[in-house]
């Protein structure tokens, strides 16, 4: 069960967040508190997993907070909860575990604290996150969230549930730095994540995959390659 804190200055935000958590069955213990002060009281006075943080809180705000547990041994993981995306750079600078826009959808913290869970599991290391520019706002996104990225000259466009991001990287330095954290070069112009393949088609001697609802070609060269990833994920009865 995941102990939490919240932390708003505005006393209907913190009910209706803590509401929603309250209807999560992984949430067990949950603090309200009305200020940064009152959030640091109840770090020290009860065993806390994690902070769901307002950043604009008078005095000492979300991100004020993030930068004194930050010193901790074993700090809470921080959730940030905001109205804007202005300091979303500096929120996943601070390690931030999710940053999460106002109002709060249901589902959107259900992943929240799919990402706190998994922190807390064995230890788990921080995943990766990517700095990526959309519309004249900088963004942090987890690398785990890319299915897949499509190749567009010396650029790469990143494929998340929620959208797709431009960067300025080419396909193959993607390739060789991604290739340990479970991405897998099945095309000229794809890379994806080999947990994100829903299924795999060959048809007339064309083999594709189906990833988050998208179809993507198996180049004949990458076809062994990824039919030998897929093998070795295979669930096989104990022998």
């Amino acid at each position: 069960m995941v102990n939490v804190v919240i932390a708003d200055d505005e006393v209907p935000a913190v009910e209706a967040l803590a509401y929603l958590l309250a209807r999560d069955p992984r949430i067990g213990r949950i603090h309200k508190a009305t200020s940064g002060a009152e959030a640091l009281r109840a770090l020290q006075d009860h065993d806390v997993d994690a902070m769901f943080l307002d950043i604009h809180m008078p005095a000492l705000t979300g991100l004020d907070i993030a930068r004194v547990i930050s010193r901790f041994s074993r700090p809470p993981a921080v959730v940030f909860v905001t109205a804007d995306e202005d300091q979303a750079l500096e929120a996943f600078n601070l390690a931030a575990v999710d940053y999460l826009l106002k109002p709060v959808r249901a589902e959107r913290l259900a992943e929240s604290v799919r990402r706190v869970c998994e922190l807390m599991e064995d230890g788990a290391a921080q995943p990766e996150v990517i700095t990526v520019d959309q519309g004249g706002i900088t963004k942090m996104i987890r690398r785990d969230e890319i299915k897949f990225v499509q190749a567009q000259g010396d650029y790469a466009r990143l494929h998340t549930a929620e959208g797709s991001y431009l960067i300025r990287v080419p396909l193959n330095d993607l390739e060789r730095q991604w290739a340990d954290a479970g991405y897998l070069r099945i095309h000229r112009s794809y890379l994806v994540s080999v947990g994100a393949i829903q299924q795999m088609r060959t048809t007339g001697g064309r083999a594709s995959v189906l990833v988050d609802g998208a179809e993507l070609p198996v180049s004949r060269r990458s076809l062994p390659a990824v039919r030998d990833r897929l093998e070795a994920n295979r669930v096989r009865p104990g022998g």
